[in-house]
């Protein structure tokens, strides 16, 4: 059976493109590539050498309020209350307004995204509102925590990164600045208020040398980077258009596809279309880090071959993702700065069940559909199972190079199959066809996980513990 003869069944749990989703994505598009144009004449015509930096905030600002207008139209009315909401509450609160400002904006964005849910019945588009308010979410819960440490907490009391960029309340033009700048409205990334501060400040590039205490100078302020990261950006486009069509995610919850194929056949397919579904991320993602770069924001330092390095607010390291070899190295190098965002407001901040509670705060910023449910507290016993793994049969593999890339390629594997069963529910959303998908799959990875996760929890209370040794007066007394 021919795939492109599937039809897409009505709440089949696939995003469905309603009348009006392509004149958005060409507005988008449209403000992506003005963004661009507009990045480089905010560099050399805003210079911070020759422009105050309220004016650089000033424009910024103006700029991504046209964009998010242009857009979205009305829904962009969201965007702007909760910005202003959540500055008050800033001003406002003292102590607690890390936690105010965390409800606010969870809040708000969940109340937004369950109404979108029940107006559109998962027709949802990947270019619509939710996804500037997904930003702004983070940016305003990273301000709120960072002020709540440079106000209200000792520095002794910090980690050296949480001293790093605590800072003091912003005025209402650096906030709005922060929050709806051009260069991340549509796509972000989140960065640090600080660093985004040193950019329109002019600071950017001498701190990070300093902090480096390195004497060298940036001669292309990120040119070759954005050239390199624009043809990346291009193509990963044309893949995106070409590999999505030749292998849709809905057929792996087809039912004829999911009673009739062969389990390794369904298996390799699912990698497949897993792997043709990314290039979509990689453009956009890409496409946002060459705009800020080509601003002259996004400078990190020099790599250890000297070359200029911009990847300090990079949402991806493709080649890191292909290659992962356990779980953790790929999410850490998919979508980095949501997990930077994740470790400052949650995992370095909770008391107890870090990685699990993690888990759920990034399904709740996601949405309410349930396949983000699915994906993410899968993913729970899966990092855990990874780490037992690792920590206990890695150490058997590293002496010798020939073992050490078995290794390697055997993880590997493991890691990318892992990977495409975990998050085919965030790509079909709905239940039913994520169970569907699972039970094709007879739960292998859930089964596994969960028995490793067990099996070295037992052995751990089985194990005795080793005896302390006691030494007696008299032989301390000798030594």
């Amino acid at each position: 059976r021919s795939l492109h003869a599937i039809r897409l069944r009505e709440g089949a749990g696939v995003t469905r493109v309603t009348p009006s989703s392509s004149p958005l994505q060409v507005n988008f598009l449209a403000c992506q590539l003005f963004a661009l144009a507009a990045a480089f004449w905010f560099r050399l015509y805003l210079s911070p050498r020759r422009t105050n930096p309220a004016i650089r905030h000033a424009v910024a600002t103006l700029l991504g309020v046209a964009f998010v207008v242009f857009c979205f139209g009305w829904y962009s009315v969201h965007i702007f209350i909760l910005v202003f909401s959540s500055y008050l509450i800033m001003i406002q609160a003292t102590t607690n307004l890390h936690r105010y400002s965390m409800i606010m904006a969870m809040g708000y964005l969940t109340i937004c995204q369950a109404s979108r849910a029940i107006i559109f019945s998962y027709g949802i588009l990947s270019t619509d509102f939710s996804g500037p308010l997904m930003i702004i979410t983070q940016k305003i819960t990273t301000l709120g925590f960072q002020v709540h440490d440079g106000m209200y907490r000792k520095s002794e009391e910090l980690t050296a990164e949480q001293r790093r960029v605590a800072v003091s309340k912003p005025s209402l033009i650096e906030y709005l600045s922060y929050q709806l700048s051009f260069l991340t409205i549509l796509v972000g990334p989140c960065s640090n208020y600080k660093d985004y501060m040193e950019f329109i400040e002019g600071h950017h590039v001498r701190r990070r040398l300093a902090q480096a205490n390195c004497k060298k100078s940036v001669e292309d302020n990120g040119l070759e980077a954005v050239v390199h990261k624009l043809f990346v950006s291009i193509v990963c486009l044309v893949l995106f258009l070409t590999l999505t069509k030749t292998f849709p995610i809905a057929y792996n919850t087809d039912v004829h596809f999911v009673s009739e194929a062969p389990f390794l056949y369904r298996l390799i397919y699912a990698f497949f279309s897993v792997q043709a579904a990314r290039p979509k991320f990689y453009f956009a993602w890409t496409f946002a880090d060459a705009i800020n770069n080509a601003a002259g924001y996004g400078f990190s330092g020099f790599d250890e071959n000297g070359k200029a390095s911009w990847d300090l607010i990079s949402n991806l390291n493709i080649l890191g993702i292909e290659t992962a070899t356990s779980f953790k190295t790929f999410i850490d190098n998919w979508n980095i700065q949501t997990g930077v965002w994740l470790k400052c407001v949650c995992y370095d901040r909770a008391p107890c069940y870090r990685t699990a509670l993690t888990f759920i705060l990034s399904a709740l910023w996601h949405g309410v559909y349930p396949g983000y449910y699915f994906t993410f507290i899968t993913g729970i016993p899966i990092t855990m199972a990874a780490r037992i793994v690792r920590r206990n049969f890695r150490p058997y593999f590293v002496s010798s190079p020939v073992l050490k890339f078995g290794y390697d390629v055997t993880t590997w594997a493991a890691t990318q199959l892992s990977i495409t069963y975990t998050v085919m529910p965030f790509l079909v959303l709905a239940v039913e066809p994520t169970v569907r998908f699972y039970r094709s799959m007879y739960f292998h990875i859930h089964v596994i996980s969960i028995a490793i996760v067990i099996t070295a929890a037992a052995v751990g209370r089985a194990k005795p513990r080793p005896r302390q040794e006691h030494h007696s007066n008299n032989n301390v007394k000798a030594k």
